[in-house]
């Protein structure tokens, strides 16, 4: 299989692993602090990618070539605070609002990477991204009241949207190592492993971290299922940003919103109305044209 097309398998892949996600997620982190609860996910998913890293004798081939200021950057915007502050919002909106605000990122990400990494935005990606923006737009017209499982989705999106403008931050500083050699299992385990670590002082500095040992066995369990799906997604986006443009791969995530939304209607009576139908739609359109579309640099080093 050619370079692109794997790298758009991989960001589909990614895309589907997304659009479960988010609601299981939501389902998962109502009943647990958001700091407990991404705090040892991200220090697993480390522990997995330094073996994964170890095996594969990642760290000898670099030797002295690792960048890890960048890496650290990466780990401390991306691997602690986006997700922190990802989880708390996703403890306070709906899973279908996080998820579409969650892929507005591809709006930061596009911008970043014509700004910082000269990357080429054609007429067909803009395109594909235009309908989803607008798709996102139209889908959220509606206002929807608090509730049970959503007790302030205004506080929610907002938190949401600052979470995903950090990662469209730490996807640029990822594609820009990446590009200059860096291997995509080091990036993942410094992303995931010290953003872990942050998170876990963050743990200690608000006196939180007996709340570990209190955890039920149904909240373990939860945190091993999410645990498994975020090691799925980490894999398959680097391995995918890897390969194409970082802008094409994010806009293919787009996709995961509706996934999310059908979830979160059918299995926690989450509000829906004709607009989100509408948005929906032209997103699935956006990401049809973001297919066709080849990823190229504006230059070439």
């Amino acid at each position: 299989m050619k370079k692109e097309q794997l790298g758009t398998l991989f960001a589909l892949i990614t895309a589907i692993i997304s659009g479960i996600a988010i609601p299981a997620n939501k389902l998962f982190v109502v009943k647990i602090d958001p700091l407990v609860f991404t705090s040892i996910r991200s220090i697993i998913i480390g522990a997995i990618f330094l073996l994964i890293s170890l095996t594969r004798n990642e760290f000898n081939k670099r030797k002295n070539k690792i960048d890890w200021k960048n890496l650290l950057a990466i780990a401390i915007i991306g691997g602690a605070f986006a997700f922190y502050l990802y989880f708390s919002g996703l403890k306070l909106t709906t899973s279908g609002r996080a998820a579409f605000l969650h892929k507005t990122l591809p709006l930061y990400v596009c911008v970043l990477a014509f700004i910082f990494l000269k990357e080429k935005i054609d007429k067909k990606l803009l395109l594909a991204i235009t309908l989803m923006f607008f798709g996102t737009v139209i889908l959220y017209l509606g206002q929807i009241k608090p509730a049970e499982m959503w007790q302030n989705p205004s506080l929610g999106d907002l938190l949401v949207i600052i979470a995903t403008f950090l990662w469209g931050i730490e996807n640029i500083i990822a594609r820009k190592v990446m590009r200059e050699g860096e291997s995509n299992f080091i990036v993942s385990f410094s992303r995931m492993f010290f953003g872990g670590l942050i998170l876990f002082g963050l743990l200690i500095i608000s006196n939180k971290l007996n709340q570990i040992s209190s955890l039920t066995t149904d909240q373990i369990r939860n945190i091993l299922i999410s645990t498994t799906i975020l090691f799925g997604y980490v894999f398959f986006w680097y391995k995918s940003v890897k390969l194409i443009n970082v802008s094409k791969a994010s806009t293919f995530l787009l996709i995961s919103p509706v996934i999310s939304l059908i979830i979160g209607i059918l299995a926690f009576n989450e509000p829906y109305n004709s607009l989100q139908l509408i948005g929906s739609a032209l997103i699935l359109l956006g990401s049809y044209f973001a297919v066709k579309t080849k990823s190229e640099l504006m230059y070439r080093t």
